[in-house]
C-alpha cells in the first residue's frame, strides 16, 4: 500500500535519476547503465504517473525525446519533431502492435528494419545538395548544428542523384566495429581515454569541433525515414526506401516487407540471429506500418509515433567457468570483486571478466573459483554473473570471502551501515588519495584556494603527493614546482604556497571534517573539537564516551575510534605535527550549545542530490536533532531545498514556488547561527 507522500517522493526521485541518465547517453556519451536497466526505470516511472495522474507533469522525462542542446554547438530549431519509438520487450508485445494496426487499417503492410545502434540525426537537403544536419537535441524544438561534420561521413551523399527542391530525411550515424577498434588503440597509444563502446565513440566523434576527426574515425550512415519531400511520390515506406537508394543514400539494410503477424515476428527473428555477425550494433529490431497515407491518419503522440514500436532483444547470455576472483579498491574507497573468466564471445566481444558487486552478491549465487557460471552483458557494460551451475563442481568448494582489510593499504575494511558495500577506512590509502586530498582541500575542510582537482591530479603525477601531510611540505618543492610549471608559473605556485601556509592554523573541526572519516561530517567534527583537545586526545577515546556526545551513536563512534586505531591515522598525525599543522582545539566551550538547542523548530527542509560530506540519513538527523522537518516532497510550506551535485526536479519546484535553496554549507551555518 503506497501513501501519497512517499509515490510523490518515488517520482520525483525517478525523474531526477532518469534525467542524469539522459544527460549521461544523449549529452554526454558516456552512460553508466545498461539500456535494460534505464528502460525498467521508465517504466516503473511511467508505471506510476499513470496510477498517480495528479503528480503528471509535462516536464517528466517520460514524456520528453532526447537530452540537451550543447552549449559548444549551435543550435538550430528542427523543422520536424524528432520523435523516439515506443519500446516493446516481448513477441507478445510486438504481437499486440500488429494485432492493433490491424484492426485499424484495411490489409495493413509492415517494414521490419534493423534498430541501428547510433546517434539519430535530420538532413536537409536544397535543390539537392546538403544545406544542414542537425542532432537530435531536445526532440521537439532545437538540435545541435553539426553541417560540417556530417560532410566528412564517408558515405553520405552531398549531392543527389536528382535536384530535389526540399527533402528532410532521418538517419543513424554509426561508427564500423573495426573503425572502432582501431580508434581505441589509438587512444591507447598516445594515452588518451578510450571509449566504452562504438555508439559513444560516434556521438562523440561528431559532436567534435574539429571535422578532420569524423574524416579520420571512419564514420558512416543509415537513412531510414523521410521526414518531408517537396515532391512527394510514394505510397509506402518500403518504396520510399528504394528511392533514397537510387539517390544515392545507404538506406536501412535487409529490411523486410510483411503482411502477416507470423511473418513480422519471423523477421524479427531473423534479425536477432544475426545481429553479432554484423559489422556496426544494432540494439533491436523496428517494425513500422508501411503505408504512408495510414501513418499520417495513425498520428503520433508528443513522444513517438503510434504506427511503430522498437523490439529490444534480451541481453545474450552464456556459460563459463571462473578462473580467479580478483579484488579493487575504487576511489571512494569502495571494494569490488572481479571474476575473472575463461574468454567468451559475448554479444560481439571477447569477455573475460564480470563484476561481482559485493559479499552479499557472491553469497546470494553461491560462488567459487572455478565454478561455471552464467554471464549475461546488458548494453555496454562491464558484464554480470547471473548464476552458478553448482550441479558441475566436481569437488566441494568454499564460498568466496571478501577480505576483512583493505588489499592496497591494509586498512580494516567496513561494510556500509546503510548498504552492501565493503570499504577502505584508511586515512591514507592511495587507492584513494586523490579523492582524499581533494576533499581534504575543500572550502568545507582545509579551504586551501587553488588546490583543485586539477592541481592536485598534476601534483600527484609529480609524485609530490603521496599522503595528505605532503601538502604542507610542498613549500620545500618550489624550486622544481617553477622549473618544471607542475601547476603554472611563478604567481600561481606562490599563491598555492601561500594558501597551504594559511591553512596550517584552520581550526580543528575542519582538520578533522578535512580527514575524511566515514559518517563524520562538519557537524559531528565541530562537536568533537568542541569536546577533545586535540588530535591526539581522540586517539584515546572510546565508542562509550564518544556515543554520549550531542547528535552521536553507535555508527559514527565506531567510525571515529577504528579511524584513530589505524597505524596510518598516527603516521599522519605526526607528519601534519612536523608541518606545524594545528592540530589542537581552539574552541574553549566544553559542549557547544548551538548543537543542542533546538534551533530550527518548525522549520521544513527538504534535501535533493549527492551533499559533499553528508549523506541523506546525516543531514536529517542533524536537522531533526536541532528541530526541524525533512520532507521528501517540495510544497508551499517547505522553508528550505538543501542542493547537493546531481540536484534533479525538485531544484525546478522550488524556483517555482520561490522557496530558498541552499548548500551544505549554508545548512551548516544555519545550524550554529545564534537566534535561527
Amino acid at each position: 500500500m503506497y501513501d501519497f507522500e512517499s509515490v510523490r517522493q518515488q517520482i520525483e526521485e525517478l525523474r531526477a535519476e532518469i534525467e542524469n541518465h539522459n544527460r549521461l547517453y544523449y549529452d554526454e556519451d558516456s552512460p553508466q547503465i545498461s539500456d535494460q536497466e534505464y528502460d525498467q526505470l521508465m517504466q516503473r516511472l511511467r508505471m506510476l504517473e499513470a496510477a498517480w495522474p495528479e503528480f503528471s507533469s509535462e516536464e517528466s522525462p517520460a514524456k520528453k525525446v532526447g537530452g540537451s542542446v550543447r552549449k559548444n554547438l549551435p543550435a538550430v530549431a528542427h523543422r520536424f519533431p524528432m520523435l523516439s519509438l515506443q519500446d516493446v520487450f516481448s513477441r507478445d508485445e510486438v504481437a499486440v502492435f500488429v494485432q492493433r494496426m490491424q484492426r485499424e487499417v484495411t490489409e495493413p503492410e509492415f517494414v521490419v528494419e534493423q534498430k541501428i545502434d547510433g546517434l539519430s540525426v535530420s538532413l536537409r537537403y536544397e535543390n539537392g545538395i546538403l544545406a544542414k544536419a542537425l542532432t537530435r537535441g531536445d526532440g521537439v524544438n532545437f538540435g545541435e548544428d553539426i553541417t560540417d561534420n556530417a560532410r566528412e561521413i564517408s558515405n553520405l551523399p552531398l549531392r543527389l542523384n536528382l535536384p530535389v527542391t526540399d527533402l528532410e530525411v532521418r538517419g543513424e550515424v554509426y561508427m564500423p566495429v573495426s573503425a572502432f577498434e582501431a580508434v581505441n588503440i589509438r587512444q591507447e597509444e598516445i594515452g588518451g581515454k578510450t571509449f566504452a563502446n562504438p555508439r559513444n565513440c560516434a556521438a562523440g566523434t561528431l559532436r567534435q569541433l574539429d571535422s578532420r576527426v569524423v574524416r579520420e574515425r571512419g564514420l558512416k550512415i543509415f537513412v531510414f525515414n523521410i521526414q518531408y519531400c517537396s515532391e512527394p511520390q510514394w505510397l509506402t515506406h518500403s518504396d520510399s526506401l528504394k528511392w533514397l537508394a537510387e539517390q544515392g543514400f545507404s538506406v536501412s539494410p535487409d529490411y523486410y516487407v510483411c503482411k502477416t503477424e507470423t511473418e513480422v515476428l519471423e523477421a524479427v527473428d531473423r534479425i536477432g540471429s544475426q545481429r553479432f555477425a554484423l559489422e556496426y550494433g544494432i540494439d533491436g529490431a523496428v517494425v513500422k506500418l508501411n503505408q504512408l497515407t495510414e501513418r499520417d491518419r495513425i498520428g503520433n503522440t508528443s513522444k513517438v509515433p503510434r504506427w511503430a514500436v522498437a523490439y529490444k532483444y534480451p541481453p545474450e547470455q552464456k556459460e563459463t567457468r571462473v578462473r580467479d576472483i580478483t579484488v579493487q579498491v575504487g576511489r571512494t574507497g569502495r571494494i569490488t570483486p572481479m571474476a575473472l573468466l575463461e574468454p567468451v564471445l559475448l554479444a560481439g566481444t571477447t569477455v573475460s571478466r564480470a563484476t561481482l558487486h559485493n559479499q552479499d552478491y557472491i553469497n546470494q549465487l553461491g560462488l567459487a573459483i572455478g565454478d561455471t557460471v552464467l554471464v549475461q552483458k546488458a548494453g555496454d557494460i562491464i558484464p554480470a554473473v547471473l548464476s552458478v551451475r553448482h550441479d558441475l563442481r566436481k569437488t566441494e568448494a568454499e564460498i568466496f570471502r571478501l577480505p576483512d582489510h583493505c588489499p592496497v593499504c591494509g586498512a580494516p575494511a567496513e561494510r556500509d551501515f546503510d548498504s552492501a558495500d565493503l570499504r577502505c577506512t584508511g586515512s591514507d590509502c592511495p587507492a584513494q588519495l586523490s579523492r582524499h586530498l581533494i576533499y581534504f582541500a575543500s572550502r568545507d575542510a582545509m579551504d586551501i584556494e587553488g588546490l583543485g582537482p586539477s592541481t592536485v591530479e598534476a601534483l600527484m603525477a609529480a609524485g609530490l603527493l603521496t599522503s595528505l601531510a605532503d601538502i604542507f611540505f610542498l613549500n620545500q618543492h618550489r624550486e622544481r614546482l617553477l622549473k618544471e610549471r607542475i601547476i603554472g608559473r611563478e604567481k600561481s605556485v606562490d599563491n598555492l604556497l601561500a594558501a597551504i601556509d594559511e591553512a596550517r592554523g584552520r581550526s580543528l573541526d575542519r582538520l578533522i571534517t578535512g580527514l575524511g572519516i566515514r559518517n563524520i561530517g562538519r557537524q559531528a567534527a565541530r562537536v568533537l573539537a568542541t569536546s577533545y583537545k586535540s588530535l591526539r586526545d581522540l586517539v584515546h577515546a572510546s565508542e562509550e564516551d564518544l556515543i554520549k556526545l550531542p547528535d552521536f551513536g553507535p555508527v559514527s563512534a565506531a567510525a571515529v575510534v577504528g579511524f584513530f586505531a589505524q597505524d596510518q591515522t598516527l603516521k599522519l598525525i605526526d607528519k601534519l605535527e612536523e608541518a606545524g599543522v594545528r592540530t589542537d582545539s581552539d574552541i574553549s566551550n566544553k559542549i557547544d550549545a548551538n548543537i543542542t538547542r533546538k534551533k530550527l523548530e518548525g522549520t521544513t527542509f527538504v534535501l535533493t542530490g549527492t551533499l559533499p560530506t553528508l549523506d541523506r540519513k546525516e543531514a536529517r538527523d542533524l536537522i531533526e536533532a536541532a528541530g526541524g522537518k525533512v520532507s521528501g516532497s517540495v510544497s508551499r510550506k517547505t522553508d528550505f531545498v538543501v542542493a547537493g551535485e546531481a540536484a534533479g526536479s525538485k531544484l525546478t519546484k522550488a524556483a517555482e514556488l520561490d522557496i530558498r535553496v541552499i548548500s551544505e554549507a549554508e545548512l551548516m551555518e544555519l545550524l550554529a547561527e545564534e537566534g535561527v
